[in-house]
């Protein structure tokens, strides 16, 4: 079968904002699929609403439409576009849900268009929990015992004859929302309520509980031909009962045997051949420990979460070929390297992949894990041995460890940690580690985690090991063992009670250095020179490393995706790497996320798959001898590694450590204001508890809190009184001469942000956005408007200059941030200074057209702003208005706050735009997944200090046409004004009946404005918003993101009144 050419244009369909379980890796394969319908001479048309991503680049599509993902949107952009076809199967849940309301509603139908890939009733037979049973019976295929429910009595009675304990699993929903375990009928009804209004059918699928089974991957790939293929296979460490997106993963798999292995590969390709998939696809099973008993537990009809990996891990671009099988191409037909796609990749060494999760930025979320996916990021490590992949896994996630050693647990009692790791949880292997360090046995560690004895075999290997460096100081065989069973320089350097820098030192003097192997998806079977790289010390035969002779350019990528820094950074690193390219220049990429565009291997020159520590940087820099390394792109990750690159020799492409240093230096950075005579808010950095206090007595409360160099507002808070300011010094940070804590006088106002690039003469600042929630909101989580709309011409001139003053002053090559504050007098006060890209860069490139990181990456090579045409004349602000709307997973972490604050808790983010604002902003929250609903009603409790604020807006609520309810006080004062509300007081009981009131559905908005002296988790007001993050209510925590949804909304009511009115 050739390519179709009965089909000129295809729409592609994205995933929209990053949620926690459909993060960057569906933009991986979104923009694989765009190069390649493009590559193959078709149209491409696509539809997403995520700004922070390298897709919606304009070059990477025909036309990109970034409106919101629902089916209004994309039937009337059908209907304006007329595509022949569409490709849903790689924009994830979103992408697929979509694609099969478009086919249901008839609008395919209506406008001629077909689905590419697998056929619609495929995709239901898969998705349908009852349909994919039915087929898996019809196959001889085991299944689990299970039925599917309506409702909840109906599943009940399923439950009861299944048999506790049994697993919950919602139809239509991704990364695991909405189900888990129940192990009794208490558990059980709470959970099938939520997971029944989560579900888009509103049906539930009870199984058969098998926790404790290992849990198998197979990533397949089958086209129209039926020929099908196993890309390759992956097992969970942690058993069946842990979502596989917060599993650890290995592949190859470790613990089956070759003729379990055939049997489930076996079984794979039977599923999807009878399924008639075109293209990638994810099959999972659950296979009996002590035998060969297994189950089929399901199938992703699509390019899966576990695609992205699988494609990185074998060299096999899983979402180009799914792609390019859409369009009618076949397996054989397709060229990977030099062979067809029609061959099996091997893969001849091992991968580990270990997930990221929030929990260092949210110590109140509940860390247990189970069948819903909390990891917001994942990194992966490659090495000849298990031992070595996965303690590189480990240093690569920067979560403040070096090794599977994490301090903390040095002070547990041993019995409190034997409870500790019966339940999965986000540090369980590093308690498993301490308890190996301790004297307890393999098979006692297994008993209690069900995770297969080879496993906890790896981690006694590395006790050992540990052992015999702590006996053994400076011996170099002992060091040249460690090093191959991938202990760091760090950890090292720990046991041994020297500088890192000395392990450093003595490796060299005995030539100890690893070799970098070439990731080949053709196995090695031809001369292929794939340009993807990973170190060993246990070497294979060193792989040769082609030199272009061209002027050697690294770029640091920004590692896992994490709360505040998401994939706004690898956006930046791609657009870096195009640009050195485009200037001849060999660029080389080092960074370890699976999940991004910067770790396809045709991106950059080259591909350096390893963790970004300062060893792992340096060993690479040897061997690759560059010009210098760019640090400014990679987020802080990057900038982090500036300082020791620096000491080390390296050159800092871009600006330099100097500037990095008086930018986030505190005392520095004070200096410098007054020199440039720029006000910023009174404030000092501190290293006691006694000092934080006098300090802010000086400056007077509320004084806003934070560790110096962090990222994401991480452990920063607004505190009011000397008693939380004391008890925050003492829990949230650690305060000491080394790490500074910064004391400022929280002043309440506008806050303006301000991208700019810097050539060390001028100044290029392509726009201003303003952020709606006043200060005391992280900008992250705020939303944001360019061009702004309520500052004076007087105040843009005065941020210009201070733009101005502070790129100069700070010395400045390339890409910064600043973050101002304007009170209500107009007075402009700045709160930081970024010195390198920040997540709003891509938003305001598409935004205004100007492509910042493409400038920037050429200002740092010395191309001027001069001679890139952009000096002088600062750019007209555009007519069109584009906001930025944060995209929330509060759903996914039980136990956290959901209260805005100075620390950032958005996972992703969507765009609006439109020339009329209000439409803009409406069709900007409704990108972010905000029920965008003009009726039904509104439960407000509100402080006594901003009841006076929320009056008029609340009455605007009562006037739409809502029902207004509320707490006892913000009841009575509603009531005493005027608004009609139904009172609920603040007792146990009352709290019941809230919760009810949210759990029916019946509560469209919950506006609760707490005060910023109340840190209570248990409080009413703490437990009525964690109950609205249950059952998917949205929730408003500041009267400013009221205010634009209240504006927003008004646009689109028409009011109700009485005809002598």
């Amino acid at each position: 079968m050739a390519r179709r050419s009965d089909i000129r244009k295809i729409l592609v369909i994205g995933s929209g904002p990053i949620v926690i379980g459909q993060a960057a890796e569906f933009d991986y394969a979104g923009t694989q699929a765009c190069i390649a319908l493009r590559e193959e001479g078709y149209e491409v048309v696509l539809c997403n609403s995520n700004p922070a991503t390298i897709m919606t680049d304009t070059s990477m599509a025909d036309k990109v439409y970034m409106e919101p993902l629902t089916l209004e949107y994309l039937a009337r952009i059908i209907r304006y576009e007329r595509p022949d076809a569409i490709l849903p199967g790689i924009g994830g849940q979103t992408g697929l849900n979509l694609a099969m309301q478009l086919d249901k509603k008839g609008v395919l139908r209506e406008c001629r268009a077909e689905l590419l890939g697998t056929k619609s009733d495929s995709i239901e037979r898969a998705e349908d929990r009852e349909l994919f049973k039915e087929l898996c019976e019809e196959l001889g295929e085991p299944v689990l015992q299970s039925e599917v429910a309506n409702d909840e009595d109906e599943g009940l009675k399923i439950a009861r004859g299944i048999g506790f304990p049994v697993v919950l699993r919602p139809a239509f929903t991704l990364g695991g929302t909405g189900g888990g375990f129940a192990d009794d009928e208490t558990e059980f009804r709470e959970m099938i309520r939520r997971a029944l209004a989560i579900s888009p059918t509103h049906q539930v699928l009870i199984e058969k509980s098998i926790k404790g089974y290992k849990e198998i991957e197979y990533e397949v790939m089958r086209d129209g031909n039926d020929t099908a293929i196993a890309i390759c296979d992956m097992e969970n460490i942690d058993p069946v009962g842990i979502h596989t997106g917060d599993s650890i993963v290995v592949c190859p798999t470790q613990t089956v045997s070759e003729s379990d292995c055939a049997m489930l590969k076996s079984s794979a390709l039977k599923i999807i051949r009878a399924l008639r998939i075109e293209g990638g696809c994810n099959v999972q099973f659950a296979l009996n420990p002590n035998s060969s008993e297994y189950y089929l537990i399901e199938v992703n009809p699509r390019v899966s979460r576990s695609s992205a990996l699988a494609s990185k891990a074998s060299g096999y671009p899983i979402a180009r070929i799914t792609a390019k099988i859409a369009v009618g191409m076949t397996l054989d037909e397709i060229e990977i390297i030099d062979q067809p796609a029609s061959v099996e990749p091997v893969v001849d060494y091992i991968v580990s992949k270990v997930p990221r999760f929030p929990f260092d930025k949210f110590a109140d979320a509940d860390n247990k894990l189970g069948t819903q996916m909390k990891a917001t990021g994942e990194v992966m490590s490659i090495g000849r041995s298990l031992e070595e992949s996965m303690l590189k896994a480990v240093r690569s996630l920067e979560i403040g460890v070096a090794h599977v050693y994490m301090e903390k647990f040095d002070s547990w009692d041993t019995d409190d940690m034997k409870s500790y790791i019966v339940e999965g949880r986000d540090d369980r292997i590093f308690a498993i580690a301490e308890l190996l360090r301790r004297g307890i046995s393999r098979s006692e560690i297994c008993k209690l985690t069900a995770i297969n004895e080879y496993f906890i075999e790896m981690l006694e290997n590395i006790v050992d090991i540990e052992n015999e460096l702590r006996e053994h100081r400076n011996d170099v065989a002992r060091l040249r063992i460690a090093k191959q069973y991938g202990f760091s320089d760090a950890e090292i350097a720990r046991l041994w009670n020297m500088p890192e820098a000395q392990v450093w030192r003595l490796r060299e003097a005995v030539e100890l250095f690893p070799t970098y192997d070439m990731i080949d998806s053709c196995a090695a079977s031809k001369d292929a020179y794939v340009p993807y790289f990973y170190s060993t010390f246990n070497d294979s035969g060193n792989t040769h490393i082609a030199d272009s002779g061209r002027r050697k350019v690294v770029v640091l990528g920004s590692g896992p995706i994490r709360i505040g820094q998401g994939v706004e950074f690898d956006y930046s690193t791609v657009q870096a790497v195009k640009s050195l390219r485009s200037q001849g220049c060999e660029a080389i990429i080092i960074n370890n996320n699976p999940e991004t565009v910067s770790t396809d291997y045709t991106t950059a020159d080259k591909l350096y798959f390893e963790p970004l520590c300062i060893e792992d940087v340096m060993n690479i820099l040897r061997l690759e001898q560059p010009e210098g390394v760019i640090v400014s792109l990679g987020g802080q990750t990057a900038v982090n590694l500036a300082s020791a690159l620096d000491e080390r020799g390296v050159n800092i492409i871009g600006t330099d450590c100097t500037a990095i240093n008086a930018a986030e230096d505190r005392d520095e950075f004070d200096k410098l204001m007054q020199r440039l005579d720029i006000d910023k808010p009174e404030g000092k950095a501190v290293t006691d508890i006694d000092e934080g206090c006098r300090v802010a007595r000086e400056i007077g409360y509320p004084v806003l809190v934070r560790p110096s160099f962090v990222l994401g507002g991480r452990a920063m808070r607004i505190v009011a009184d000397e008693e939380q300011l004391r008890q925050y010094l003492r829990t949230a940070v650690e305060i000491d001469e080394d790490k500074p804590v910064l004391v400022d006088h929280y002043i309440r106002g506008k806050e303006i942000e301000v991208d700019a690039i810097c050539d060390g003469k001028d100044v290029f600042i392509p726009g201003i956005m303003e952020l709606v929630e006043r200060t005391g909101v992280h900008s992250g989580d705020s939303i944001s408007v360019y061009p702004p709309c309520s500052i004076s011409d007087s105040v843009k001139e005065i941020i210009r200059a201070y733009t101005e003053k502070l790129g100069l002053g700070i010395g400045i090559r390339g890409l910064f941030n600043i973050q101002f504050i304007v009170d209500p007098s107009e007075q402009v006060y700045i709160i930081e200074v970024n010195p390198r890209s920040s997540r709003t860069v891509p938003f305001l490139s598409k935004a205004t057209g100007y492509n910042l990181a493409d400038i920037a990456s050429k200002v740092m090579l010395g191309i001027s702003l001069e001679e890139q045409g952009l000096k002088g004349v600062p750019p007209v602000e555009k007519k069109r208005w584009y906001v930025k709307v944060p995209a929330f997973s509060f759903a996914k972490l039980s136990g956290m706050d959901i209260r805005l604050s100075p620390e950032m808790k958005s996972t992703g983010e969507a765009i609006g735009y439109d020339d009329d604002l209000m439409r803009a902003f409406y069709k900007a929250m409704q990108a972010a997944g905000m029920r965008m609903q003009n009726y039904g009603t509104v439960f407000a409790s509100i402080n006594d200090e901003s009841k006076a604020d929320a009056l008029p807006l609340i009455r605007r609520f009562y006037d739409l046409g809502f029902n207004i309810e509320a707490t006892e006080g913000t009841a009575q004062f509603l009531k005493a004004n005027g608004v009609k509300t139904r009172s609920f007081p603040h007792t146990d009981n009352s709290m019941d009946a809230v919760a009810n009131e949210l759990r029916q559905g019946y509560v469209t908005y919950l506006i609760n404005i707490g005060d910023i002296r109340s840190v209570d988790a248990n409080s009413m007001g703490s437990r009525i918003r964690r109950c609205a993050a249950e059952n998917n209510v949205t929730t408003l925590t500041s009267l400013d993101t009221v205010k634009v949804l209240l504006d927003a909304l008004g646009d689109i009511t028409f009011k109700v009144s009485t005809i002598d009115a």
